[in-house]
């Protein structure tokens, strides 16, 4: 069996703030998400307004680890072996007999013409462009607009083969939340959450700061390691753990445009001074705890020998995209990871306000909006799979790609940071291990992995 984690052997622990120390209302933040591109597609950019107008069924097609294949607007859930599993045309889900044709047993084509990902089976789908891969809460929306974006433009030009919408996608990314985009407060993003910030953020519990003191108290170092920028990560880290929140951290790093923060040489990704949340003068090496913003992985590791005093200091970081934080600081870094899966959690329904009648709310209206962490009709788990065999023999259940990454890339995987607060630091959790079993990580310990059932429960098995 691999050795135990504990948090009272690691020496620095880091966290990202979206959707792991800071967690949304899902419901209403997905709403927000989606209005945003979808208002800046519309107004800016001249597509359908169909895409402003939704219903409570339309949201079922969100679920993490589905991957788009940008050239011809399919959707595909992937199997551990980059096989596909389900696909769906916009939000058009294909039958088992158009899957087959199309892709029988083979690796999906964005997996198959990548060496590193074919050789892996673990690493996300990567074709230079031409796919994308959806793991975390800000993404998930942004699947939806772009479903049925293909829909309409399928519609539209008669059965369209190839899609060149992603381009404007991007323009709304950037619209919505480009780096001076708060400080002006344009794009439909930033100011609805100054507007309503308790709508779509929940404080965090008095245990999870005790908890925060508690790991400084025993001598660790606390760091907080966000893509957010810095003015956008003082209102929320002020709401959710009070305006002395920057002080339950040694180091703050803001604008890490992870994953390139691990992954990219110090000269290509220096660090930056900030005054009045502008970035000023570079930094040839990073040599005292503060705020920063930018930055790289391995100055910050040099930093963290000094204050340690050790010449290989062990750091955790917790986070929850596979592809930002958790992929990155285990495979560049050789961090521990702990990833926050808020799947974990089940089928909880977070309650929501009732909607305004239709008639007052026009073509833009407001649905209720189920969990993205609950299970997907359409979709299924986000840990397994069917596959159908031959003759009378049952269907077996497979691992998906994104579970597969989990267990491989994690060290332990857990609902929200407030599952863990309250237990003591020298905790042993079991680690993800080949030692173990593929669900021995995730903590609270978990039954066998197959089916998210209303239990809370996930059932895997050992196929």
């Amino acid at each position: 069996m691999a050795q135990p984690f504990s948090l009272s052997a690691c020496d620095v622990v880091g966290f990202d703030l979206d959707h792991t120390l800071c967690r949304y209302n899902l419901p209403e933040s997905a709403r927000l998400i989606y209005n945003s591109f979808a208002q800046f597609l519309v107004k800016e950019k001249g597509y359908d307004e169909e895409s402003l107008t939704l219903t409570p069924e339309d949201w079922d097609f969100c679920c993490k680890g589905l991957a788009l294949d940008l050239e011809d607007g399919t959707f595909v859930k992937l199997a551990a072996d980059g096989t596909v599993l389900r696909a769906s045309h916009g939000t058009r889900m294909m039958t088992p007999e158009a899957l087959a044709e199309a892709y029988g047993k083979k690796n999906w084509r964005h997996c198959a013409t990548d060496k590193h990902c074919a050789a892996s089976n673990v690493d996300i789908p990567c074709c230079s462009g031409k796919c994308y891969f959806y793991d975390n809460y800000f993404d998930l929306p942004g699947a939806l607009l772009c479903a049925k974006v293909v829909d309409s433009l399928t519609k539209q030009n008669r059965g369209q083969k190839t899609f060149d919408f992603w381009k404007d996608v991007v323009a709304g990314i950037q619209h919505n939340f480009k780096m001076s985009a708060f400080k002006e407060n344009c794009g439909f993003f930033f100011p609805e959450i100054k507007r309503n910030l308790g709508k779509y953020v929940h404080r965090c519990p008095d245990s999870v700061r005790r908890w925060l003191q508690e790991l400084k108290a025993a001598g660790k170092i606390t760091m907080l390691i966000t893509s957010s920028h810095s003015n956008y990560c003082k209102l929320l880290g002020t709401y959710i753990l009070g305006k002395d929140f920057a002080d339950l951290f040694d180091i703050v790093i803001t604008n890490a445009l992870k994953p390139g923060f691990f992954s990219h040489f110090p000269n290509q990704r220096p660090f930056h001074t900030l005054e009045n949340d502008e970035e000023q003068e570079e930094l040839p090496s990073l040599d005292k705890p503060g705020w920063y913003s930018q930055g790289n992985a391995a100055h910050l590791y040099e930093l963290l020998k000094k204050m340690t005093d050790k010449p290989e200091p062990k750091v955790v970081y917790f986070g929850d995209s596979m592809h930002s934080d958790i992929f990155p600081a285990h495979h560049y870094s050789n961090w521990e990871t702990v990833l926050i899966l808020e799947e974990l959690q089940g089928q909880e329904m977070e309650k929501a306000e009732d909607a305004e009648p239709l008639e007052k709310r026009g073509k833009y209206e407001e649905p209720k909006v189920k969990p993205l962490n609950s299970l997907s009709n359409k979709w299924g788990s986000y840990f397994t799979d069917s596959v159908s065999r031959r003759g009378d023999a049952e269907d077996s259940l497979v691992s998906t790609w994104s579970a597969r990454r989990i267990s491989t890339y994690s060290t332990i995987a857990i609902p929200s940071i407030e599952a863990i607060a309250e237990l003591p630091l020298d905790y042993k959790f079991t680690r993800f291990s080949t030692n173990n079993s593929k669900t021995a990580g995730y903590y609270p310990l978990v039954h066998d992995l197959g089916s998210q059932d209303t239990d809370s429960k996930i059932i895997f098995t050992e196929k």
